[in-house]
């Protein structure tokens, strides 16, 4: 605690200068800060990783422009606490004073509870700032999100992360080395908050921060991960289109990215099994045999000692010839039953159990291809005589 304040909250920039990274969106003619600088600040929503300055830039925005800056936690309220909020916005927008109202997690409240701010939003009673983790066209309600604008911000850099590990080391009055800066630095995964967190824990035990104290402090980053959002989304798709390019060193990254980061190794090895066929296919009929080995390895023995497995069929499945011939074949073959229906089956092609169905003549003319030459046996229905789903090679 600093002045009755965590360590993070009051190094919290003062003013826009203060603030570290986000140049693409804070650059100095920049429509955010012009908006700022003429008290033109519309509605918003700041998607962007945690400890990347959403509640900051609130915050600032507000002091910036001289309106009242109110704050609910989507978590905790609803719109009973709205509501209160509501009718002191109206109070001060008679008076000439505006409200900015700034939602924490908006992506954690109901569509109801969404709805409820849309009036609100369009008479002008407050400007909403809303911050997310998650992909605002999947969390946000698509009425509130025509009617605010997007900002996105990134992960924090290195650089970035180095001069707020810096500023911690002033105030907290100690010192550090150099290589632990850019080690602290690293150790944050892009967010501020985490780095102040992790200097603030080292300087509790020694004037001076170093590499050794800081291996003690965090055992493993603290991966950026969420098992049902974006993330999660972008890696399995990284993963995927790795290894349809032949990379297996990537795939391999993306592979430990979401292992390290507690993704289920079920999922990974399903995911692993569906690649085998779609996209290396005929090309390489192993491949799926060694997929669906990985997955029993998975299920048999868990993690971590199955990731070796899972590393060992992503390389297999990078590295290996590639196929989409049953892919395609079997995407036409369903495209087709959905526009053609129920085609009746040849008759010669249906069994014919009862004597009630031979007479129908299920089942006549059938040639047994072990013993008979079916040259000319017709195997589809009438209608798709001739039709092909998996292309002869040529």
């Amino acid at each position: 605690m600093i002045g009755g304040l965590p360590l993070a909250a009051y190094l919290r920039p003062k003013n826009l200068e203060e603030v570290v990274g986000q140049k693409h969106v804070l650059s100095a003619n920049g429509w955010l800060v012009q908006a700022i600088k003429n008290d033109r600040v519309s509605s918003l929503i700041f998607w962007g990783p945690p400890g990347s300055g959403k509640t900051t830039l609130a915050s600032l925005i507000a002091k910036e422009t001289k309106a009242d800056f109110v704050e609910l936690s989507a978590t905790e309220s609803g719109v009973k606490d709205l509501k209160k909020i509501i009718e002191q916005a109206r109070s001060g927008k008679r008076l000439g004073v505006k409200t900015i109202l700034f939602i924490d997690e908006i992506h954690r409240w109901n569509k109801a509870q969404q709805d409820s701010l849309l009036p609100q939003v369009e008479n002008g009673t407050v400007t909403l700032i809303g911050a997310t983790t998650e992909n605002p066209s999947f969390a946000v309600n698509g009425a509130l999100l025509s009617r605010v604008k997007v900002v996105v911000l990134e992960l924090l850099n290195e650089d970035d992360l180095s001069l707020i590990v810096k500023r911690a080391v002033k105030v907290l009055k100690v010192k550090i080395k150099a290589d632990a800066v850019r080690l602290a630095a690293r150790l944050a995964n892009g967010d501020a908050r985490k780095a102040i967190n992790i200097i603030e824990s080292a300087a509790e035990h020694t004037p001076t921060i170093d590499v050794a104290t800081l291996k003690q402090i965090v055992n493993k980053p603290n991966l950026l991960y969420d098992k049902t959002g974006e993330e999660h989304y972008n890696l399995i798709s990284a993963l995927h289109k790795s290894m349809r390019g032949n990379n297996p060193d990537a795939a391999l990254y993306y592979l430990a990215r979401m292992l390290e980061a507690g993704e289920d190794p079920i999922y990974v090895a399903r995911r692993l099994i569906r690649f085998a066929s779609e996209d290396v296919g005929i090309a390489n009929n192993s491949a799926l045999l060694l997929a669906v080995a990985a997955f029993d390895a998975c299920k048999n023995i868990g993690m971590p000692e199955c990731g070796v497995h899972l590393a060992h069929a992503t390389a297999y499945l990078a590295k290996s010839p590639k196929s989409i011939e049953v892919y395609m074949a079997y995407n036409a073959a369903v495209s087709e039953v959905r526009t053609s229906g129920n085609l009746p089956v040849p008759l010669h092609l249906r069994n014919a159990p009862t004597k009630l169905m031979k007479d129908l003549d299920y089942g006549k003319g059938y040639k047994y291809t072990p013993l008979e030459d079916d040259s000319s046996q017709e195997y589809m229905p009438d209608a798709l005589k001739d039709r092909k789903f998996l292309k002869p090679k040529k």
